[in-house]
């Protein structure tokens, strides 16, 4: 089943893409469902791609040597995830993704990921571009609240 390209449009990753980059696309991003506590990945799992939120909310979280869990992040509709493992080619993930409601999620597979690098450099970096965007948002956000934890303590 083709994913319709509208859907993709919505998606923040996919941001400022063209219309023919999304057909592209919308070839072989396959769609996949977890039910609400399923684990997406866990920490040490294989990579398997890149993950786009269409549907359900997702927290990224680590589980620290003595069992404490922290949440980093909390992902909703069009956001994505997975993508750090992969960008950074490591074989494995860093840390949980565990669906908190329901989820929907397209997937493009890790080696359709790096198979575009070189069939399509140009649509790979734009893709890119906002993987470092959004990356860049997250560290000001982690660096702000870093700043106000140091101010309060």
């Amino acid at each position: 089943m083709m994913i319709d390209i509208n859907e993709l449009k919505s998606q923040i990753l996919m941001d400022g893409l063209e219309e023919e980059n999304l057909k592209k696309i919308a070839e072989f991003v396959e769609l996949v469902r977890f039910s609400r506590g399923d684990n997406i990945f866990k920490e040490g799992d294989p990579t398997k791609g890149i993950y786009m939120v269409r549907k359900g909310s997702v927290e990224i979280n680590k589980v620290t040597p003595d069992g404490w869990k922290q949440k980093l992040a909390l992902l909703k509709e069009n956001h994505f995830l997975g993508e750090l493992s992969v960008v950074e080619d490591k074989e494995t993930h860093g840390a949980n993704a565990e669906v908190l409601e329901d989820a929907e999620l397209f997937l493009i597979a890790k080696e359709k990921f790096i198979e575009m690098e070189t069939t399509d450099p140009s649509l790979m970096a734009k893709i890119m571009k906002t993987i470092a965007r959004v990356a860049s948002r997250n560290v000001h956000l982690m660096n702000d609240k870093l700043v106000k934890l140091l101010i309060s303590y």
